[in-house]
Protein backbone atom coordinates (compact mmCIF):
# COMPACT_ATOMS: atom_id res chain seq x y z
CA UNK A 1 0.00 0.00 0.00
CA UNK A 2 1.45 3.53 -1.16
CA UNK A 3 1.05 6.54 1.89
CA UNK A 4 0.87 10.25 1.79
CA UNK A 5 0.38 13.05 3.93
CA UNK A 6 -3.34 14.49 3.57
CA UNK A 7 -4.77 17.21 4.63
CA UNK A 8 -9.03 17.07 6.03
CA UNK A 9 -9.18 20.31 7.14
CA UNK A 10 -6.75 23.23 7.08
CA UNK A 11 -4.65 24.50 9.74
CA UNK A 12 -1.54 24.45 11.64
CA UNK A 13 1.12 21.90 11.06
CA UNK A 14 -0.16 19.10 12.69
CA UNK A 15 -3.04 19.02 10.39
CA UNK A 16 -1.21 16.88 8.16
CA UNK A 17 -1.48 12.60 8.87
CA UNK A 18 0.45 10.16 6.72
CA UNK A 19 -2.38 7.83 5.53
CA UNK A 20 -2.28 5.05 3.08
CA UNK A 21 -3.53 5.70 -0.04
CA UNK A 22 -4.50 4.21 -3.36
CA UNK A 23 -2.42 4.86 -6.56
CA UNK A 24 -4.64 4.42 -9.89
CA UNK A 25 -3.44 3.50 -13.11
CA UNK A 26 -2.09 6.37 -15.64
CA UNK A 27 -4.66 7.44 -18.14
CA UNK A 28 -4.02 9.52 -21.89
CA UNK A 29 -0.64 10.98 -21.79
CA UNK A 30 -0.38 9.94 -17.83
CA UNK A 31 2.74 8.48 -16.19
CA UNK A 32 3.16 7.16 -12.72
CA UNK A 33 5.88 8.31 -10.49
CA UNK A 34 7.67 6.36 -7.58
CA UNK A 35 8.90 9.35 -5.69
CA UNK A 36 12.56 9.40 -4.44
CA UNK A 37 12.52 13.43 -3.06
CA UNK A 38 10.26 15.58 -2.37
CA UNK A 39 10.82 19.51 -2.33
CA UNK A 40 9.12 21.51 0.52
CA UNK A 41 8.04 25.18 -0.42
CA UNK A 42 6.29 28.27 1.47
CA UNK A 43 3.84 27.65 -0.90
CA UNK A 44 2.99 24.51 0.73
CA UNK A 45 2.11 26.16 3.51
CA UNK A 46 -0.20 28.66 1.74
CA UNK A 47 -2.32 25.62 0.52
CA UNK A 48 -2.06 23.71 3.90
CA UNK A 49 -3.20 27.11 6.26
CA UNK A 50 -5.67 27.63 3.64
CA UNK A 51 -4.60 30.87 2.52
CA UNK A 52 -4.27 29.28 -1.12
CA UNK A 53 -7.35 27.51 -1.53
CA UNK A 54 -6.85 24.09 -2.34
CA UNK A 55 -8.69 21.93 -5.12
CA UNK A 56 -10.47 19.75 -3.25
CA UNK A 57 -10.74 18.42 0.09
CA UNK A 58 -8.86 16.19 1.46
CA UNK A 59 -5.84 16.99 -0.39
CA UNK A 60 -2.03 16.19 -0.67
CA UNK A 61 0.33 19.24 -0.55
CA UNK A 62 3.69 19.61 -2.23
CA UNK A 63 4.47 20.84 -5.29
CA UNK A 64 7.76 19.59 -6.76
CA UNK A 65 9.34 16.27 -6.54
CA UNK A 66 11.84 13.48 -8.41
CA UNK A 67 11.51 10.40 -9.20
CA UNK A 68 11.73 7.35 -11.50
CA UNK A 69 8.61 6.53 -13.92
CA UNK A 70 7.20 3.36 -13.41
CA UNK A 71 4.28 2.94 -15.79
CA UNK A 72 2.94 4.32 -18.92
CA UNK A 73 -0.44 6.23 -19.74
CA UNK A 74 -1.38 5.51 -23.59
CA UNK A 75 0.06 8.40 -26.07
CA UNK A 76 2.78 8.93 -23.55
CA UNK A 77 5.99 8.63 -26.01
CA UNK A 78 8.85 10.55 -24.74
CA UNK A 79 9.38 9.06 -21.45
CA UNK A 80 9.98 5.38 -21.13
CA UNK A 81 9.71 3.07 -18.17
CA UNK A 82 13.23 3.77 -15.66
CA UNK A 83 13.13 7.46 -16.59
CA UNK A 84 14.50 9.83 -13.78
CA UNK A 85 12.40 12.58 -13.86
CA UNK A 86 11.45 15.75 -12.17
CA UNK A 87 8.73 18.77 -12.09
CA UNK A 88 7.46 21.51 -10.22
CA UNK A 89 3.62 22.21 -11.03
CA UNK A 90 0.05 21.98 -9.79
CA UNK A 91 -1.89 20.83 -9.00
CA UNK A 92 -1.04 19.98 -5.46
CA UNK A 93 0.04 16.29 -4.46
CA UNK A 94 3.62 15.65 -4.09
CA UNK A 95 4.25 14.69 -0.26
CA UNK A 96 3.36 11.26 -1.47
CA UNK A 97 5.25 8.17 -2.56
CA UNK A 98 3.84 8.04 -5.28
CA UNK A 99 1.54 9.46 -7.77
CA UNK A 100 0.06 10.01 -11.10
CA UNK A 101 1.47 13.24 -13.24
CA UNK A 102 0.43 14.30 -16.75
CA UNK A 103 3.90 13.66 -19.00
CA UNK A 104 4.06 17.04 -20.15
CA UNK A 105 4.98 18.68 -16.71
CA UNK A 106 7.66 16.72 -16.05
CA UNK A 107 11.30 16.90 -17.34
CA UNK A 108 14.27 14.47 -17.89
CA UNK A 109 16.87 14.74 -15.08
CA UNK A 110 20.53 14.71 -16.21
CA UNK A 111 22.99 11.70 -15.19
CA UNK A 112 24.95 14.04 -13.23
CA UNK A 113 22.54 15.58 -10.83
CA UNK A 114 21.20 13.56 -8.26
CA UNK A 115 17.61 12.43 -7.16
CA UNK A 116 17.77 15.24 -4.28
CA UNK A 117 19.21 18.29 -6.14
CA UNK A 118 16.39 17.66 -8.64
CA UNK A 119 13.60 17.74 -6.21
CA UNK A 120 15.32 20.44 -4.19
CA UNK A 121 15.84 22.95 -7.15
CA UNK A 122 13.09 22.51 -9.31
CA UNK A 123 10.54 25.02 -8.11
CA UNK A 124 13.27 27.35 -6.57
CA UNK A 125 15.66 27.22 -9.58
CA UNK A 126 12.71 27.84 -12.16
CA UNK A 127 11.66 30.39 -9.48
CA UNK A 128 14.71 32.17 -10.01
CA UNK A 129 15.23 32.07 -13.77
CA UNK A 130 11.66 34.02 -14.83
CA UNK A 131 12.83 36.35 -11.87
CA UNK A 132 16.17 37.36 -13.10
CA UNK A 133 15.15 36.82 -17.13
CA UNK A 134 11.82 37.87 -17.07
CA UNK A 135 10.08 40.09 -14.53
CA UNK A 136 13.07 42.29 -14.34
CA UNK A 137 16.46 41.71 -16.56
CA UNK A 138 19.24 41.50 -14.63
CA UNK A 139 22.22 42.48 -16.40
CA UNK A 140 26.13 42.86 -15.99
CA UNK A 141 26.57 46.04 -13.59
CA UNK A 142 22.93 46.04 -11.89
CA UNK A 143 22.89 45.96 -8.22
CA UNK A 144 19.78 44.27 -6.68
CA UNK A 145 18.56 43.26 -3.82
CA UNK A 146 17.12 39.94 -2.58
CA UNK A 147 15.44 39.27 0.43
CA UNK A 148 15.81 36.04 2.17
CA UNK A 149 18.79 35.90 0.68
CA UNK A 150 19.77 32.07 2.63
CA UNK A 151 16.86 31.01 1.89
CA UNK A 152 16.04 28.40 -0.97
CA UNK A 153 15.43 30.50 -3.48
CA UNK A 154 17.80 33.24 -2.16
CA UNK A 155 20.68 31.54 -2.26
CA UNK A 156 20.13 30.24 -6.21
CA UNK A 157 19.11 33.80 -6.53
CA UNK A 158 22.68 34.95 -5.43
CA UNK A 159 24.33 32.44 -7.08
CA UNK A 160 22.67 33.23 -10.53
CA UNK A 161 22.96 37.03 -10.26
CA UNK A 162 26.15 37.18 -9.46
CA UNK A 163 26.93 34.99 -12.63
CA UNK A 164 25.00 37.65 -14.55
CA UNK A 165 27.34 40.43 -13.46
CA UNK A 166 25.48 41.61 -11.02
CA UNK A 167 26.89 43.31 -7.49
CA UNK A 168 24.11 41.21 -5.34
CA UNK A 169 22.65 42.98 -2.01
CA UNK A 170 20.91 40.06 0.36
CA UNK A 171 18.96 40.66 4.10
CA UNK A 172 19.41 37.61 6.22
CA UNK A 173 17.83 36.96 9.91
CA UNK A 174 21.10 36.33 11.61
CA UNK A 175 24.94 36.78 10.97
CA UNK A 176 25.35 32.64 10.55
CA UNK A 177 23.08 33.41 7.37
CA UNK A 178 24.38 36.04 6.16
CA UNK A 179 27.77 34.35 5.87
CA UNK A 180 25.84 31.59 4.30
CA UNK A 181 24.43 34.00 1.34
CA UNK A 182 28.55 35.54 1.30
CA UNK A 183 29.11 32.27 0.55
CA UNK A 184 26.80 31.76 -2.44
CA UNK A 185 27.97 35.23 -4.38
CA UNK A 186 26.12 37.96 -2.14
CA UNK A 187 28.37 40.84 -2.22
CA UNK A 188 26.87 42.58 0.73
CA UNK A 189 24.20 40.91 3.61
CA UNK A 190 22.43 42.83 5.92
CA UNK A 191 21.57 41.41 8.77
CA UNK A 192 17.76 42.97 9.27
CA UNK A 193 17.59 42.26 13.12
CA UNK A 194 21.18 44.68 13.48
CA UNK A 195 20.70 46.92 10.54
CA UNK A 196 18.40 49.01 9.01
CA UNK A 197 18.20 47.57 5.68
CA UNK A 198 17.08 50.82 3.69
CA UNK A 199 19.81 52.92 5.26
CA UNK A 200 22.50 50.17 4.23
CA UNK A 201 21.05 49.94 0.59
CA UNK A 202 21.18 53.68 -0.05
CA UNK A 203 24.75 53.19 1.50
CA UNK A 204 25.94 50.89 -0.77
CA UNK A 205 24.78 52.32 -3.85
CA UNK A 206 25.98 55.56 -2.89
CA UNK A 207 22.10 57.07 -2.30
CA UNK A 208 20.80 55.73 -5.89
CA UNK A 209 18.95 52.78 -4.60
CA UNK A 210 18.51 49.13 -6.85
CA UNK A 211 17.22 48.88 -10.01
CA UNK A 212 15.41 46.11 -8.82
CA UNK A 213 13.91 44.57 -5.39
CA UNK A 214 13.32 40.89 -5.56
CA UNK A 215 10.65 40.09 -2.29
CA UNK A 216 9.43 36.57 -1.07
CA UNK A 217 8.67 38.03 2.56
CA UNK A 218 5.78 40.33 1.83
CA UNK A 219 4.30 42.35 4.78
CA UNK A 220 7.30 43.25 7.05
CA UNK A 221 9.59 44.34 3.79
CA UNK A 222 7.56 45.58 1.41
CA UNK A 223 6.79 48.78 1.87
CA UNK A 224 10.54 49.62 3.12
CA UNK A 225 11.54 47.96 0.10
CA UNK A 226 10.03 50.71 -2.03
CA UNK A 227 11.94 52.88 -0.33
CA UNK A 228 15.32 50.80 -1.46
CA UNK A 229 14.49 51.64 -5.46
CA UNK A 230 15.92 54.01 -7.75
CA UNK A 231 13.47 56.31 -9.86
CA UNK A 232 11.28 54.12 -12.31
CA UNK A 233 12.55 51.17 -10.28
CA UNK A 234 10.69 47.41 -10.10
CA UNK A 235 9.83 45.77 -6.75
CA UNK A 236 8.97 41.94 -7.69
CA UNK A 237 6.72 40.50 -4.74
CA UNK A 238 6.85 36.36 -5.30
CA UNK A 239 5.86 35.16 -1.57
CA UNK A 240 4.24 36.74 1.25
CA UNK A 241 5.98 34.12 4.49
CA UNK A 242 5.64 37.15 7.08
CA UNK A 243 1.93 37.58 5.75
CA UNK A 244 -0.42 38.82 3.63
CA UNK A 245 0.09 42.41 2.62
CA UNK A 246 -2.05 45.35 3.36
CA UNK A 247 -3.93 46.70 0.33
CA UNK A 248 -1.62 49.22 -1.60
CA UNK A 249 -2.51 52.85 -2.70
CA UNK A 250 -0.71 52.99 -5.85
CA UNK A 251 -0.39 56.77 -5.57
CA UNK A 252 2.48 56.08 -3.27
CA UNK A 253 4.31 54.70 -6.27
CA UNK A 254 4.37 57.96 -8.41
CA UNK A 255 5.44 59.68 -5.21
CA UNK A 256 8.26 57.28 -4.79
CA UNK A 257 9.68 57.71 -8.26
CA UNK A 258 7.09 56.12 -10.54
CA UNK A 259 7.74 52.89 -9.30
CA UNK A 260 6.48 49.30 -10.97
CA UNK A 261 5.32 46.84 -8.58
CA UNK A 262 4.94 42.94 -10.28
CA UNK A 263 3.12 39.80 -8.29
CA UNK A 264 3.94 37.11 -10.62
CA UNK A 265 4.03 33.30 -9.76
CA UNK A 266 6.21 30.90 -11.61
CA UNK A 267 3.00 28.15 -12.83
CA UNK A 268 2.35 31.38 -15.52
CA UNK A 269 5.36 31.85 -16.49
CA UNK A 270 6.06 27.84 -17.27
CA UNK A 271 2.49 27.23 -18.87
CA UNK A 272 3.49 25.99 -22.33
CA UNK A 273 5.94 23.18 -22.76
CA UNK A 274 8.05 25.62 -24.41
CA UNK A 275 8.31 27.98 -20.96
CA UNK A 276 8.80 24.98 -19.07
CA UNK A 277 11.82 23.35 -21.24
CA UNK A 278 13.55 26.61 -21.66
CA UNK A 279 13.07 27.57 -17.38
CA UNK A 280 14.30 23.72 -16.46
CA UNK A 281 16.94 23.71 -19.34
CA UNK A 282 18.68 26.78 -18.11
CA UNK A 283 18.82 25.91 -14.78
CA UNK A 284 20.07 22.20 -15.41
CA UNK A 285 22.39 23.72 -17.36
CA UNK A 286 24.15 26.16 -15.05
CA UNK A 287 23.93 23.78 -11.68
CA UNK A 288 25.43 20.82 -14.52
CA UNK A 289 28.21 23.03 -15.15
CA UNK A 290 29.18 24.02 -11.07
CA UNK A 291 27.85 27.54 -11.60
CA UNK A 292 24.99 27.12 -9.68
CA UNK A 293 25.35 24.62 -6.88
CA UNK A 294 21.73 23.79 -4.37
CA UNK A 295 22.42 23.69 -0.74
CA UNK A 296 20.39 21.10 0.95
CA UNK A 297 20.11 22.82 4.17
CA UNK A 298 18.12 19.45 6.09
CA UNK A 299 16.24 16.75 5.03
CA UNK A 300 13.44 15.36 6.98
CA UNK A 301 11.47 11.99 6.33
CA UNK A 302 8.26 12.62 4.53
CA UNK A 303 6.18 11.06 7.24
CA UNK A 304 7.87 13.65 9.49
CA UNK A 305 6.21 16.56 7.52
CA UNK A 306 5.26 18.15 10.36
CA UNK A 307 8.06 18.93 11.74
CA UNK A 308 9.89 20.23 8.35
CA UNK A 309 6.39 22.45 8.48
CA UNK A 310 7.41 23.76 11.72
CA UNK A 311 10.87 24.79 11.16
CA UNK A 312 10.27 26.12 7.95
CA UNK A 313 7.87 28.58 9.67
CA UNK A 314 9.94 29.07 12.47
CA UNK A 315 12.90 30.48 10.03
CA UNK A 316 15.22 27.60 11.42
CA UNK A 317 15.50 26.42 7.73
CA UNK A 318 18.86 27.10 5.08
CA UNK A 319 18.27 26.90 1.35
CA UNK A 320 16.17 23.89 0.62
CA UNK A 321 14.77 20.99 2.70
CA UNK A 322 13.82 18.01 1.18
CA UNK A 323 11.29 15.45 2.22
CA UNK A 324 12.75 11.64 1.74
CA UNK A 325 9.91 8.95 0.56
Amino acid sequence: MSHAIMIHETGAAECMRWEAVQVGSPGQGEVRIRHTAIGLNYIDVYFRTGQYKAPQMPFTPGMEAAGIVEELGAGVTDLKVGDRVAYATPPPGSYCEERVMSADRLVRVPDGISDDTAAAMMLKGMTVWYLLHRSYAVKAGDTVLIHAAAGGVGLIACQWANHLGATVIGTVGSDAKAELARTHGCHHAINYNTEDFVERVKEITGGKGVPVVYDSVGKTTFMKSLDCLQLRGTMVNFGQSSGAMEPLDVGILAAKGSLYVQRPTLFHHIATREDLEAGAGSLMDLVGRGIIRIDIGQRFALREAVEAHRSLEARKTTGSTVLVP
